[in-house]
């Protein structure tokens, strides 16, 4: 972590502190260019990739597969509809004992984590039940 960051890597988190919610890097290269910084899409791709190696940014990936990146302020917790794609932000976290067990443990320093739960949120689920219970023709 106490490695030299690039010019681009410092330009990325700079943005990233304005942000208000994770981003993908397609719309972080969006915001570097808004504030002129003259920066490629490969080189987004890669500064996000060291500064996730550091440790310095999280990454969370959809159901889809798109990435979400941001800044690791807490630990991030949510349960995701595999039909829409809406997540609920879970704020409390039963895996914190289990954190601190395994950094003692096996000695392996853990920056943050995350904790994913998918299914269907109750909207999805009374669509789904409401065209099970749809008379066939």
């Amino acid at each position: 972590m106490g490695e030299r960051r690039t010019r681009n890597q410092e330009r990325i988190l700079k943005v990233m502190k304005g942000l208000m919610q994770p981003t993908s890097a397609q719309d972080l290269y969006i915001q570097l260019r808004n504030h002129e910084y003259t920066i490629g899409l490969a080189t987004v791709y890669r500064s996000l990739d060291a500064l996730k190696v550091d440790g310095l940014v999280q990454v969370r990936t959809l159901p889809s597969g798109e990435s979400l990146y941001s800044l690791p302020q807490e630990d991030r917790h949510h349960l995701t509809c595999l039909r829409c794609g809406n997540s609920i932000l879970i704020t409390e976290c039963p895996v914190h004992d289990l954190e601190d067990e395994l950094q003692s443990h096996h000695k392996f320093r853990i920056y943050y984590h995350t904790l994913e739960f998918f299914g269907l949120c109750p909207s999805c689920q009374a669509k789904e039940d409401a065209a099970a219970d749809a008379p066939s023709l």
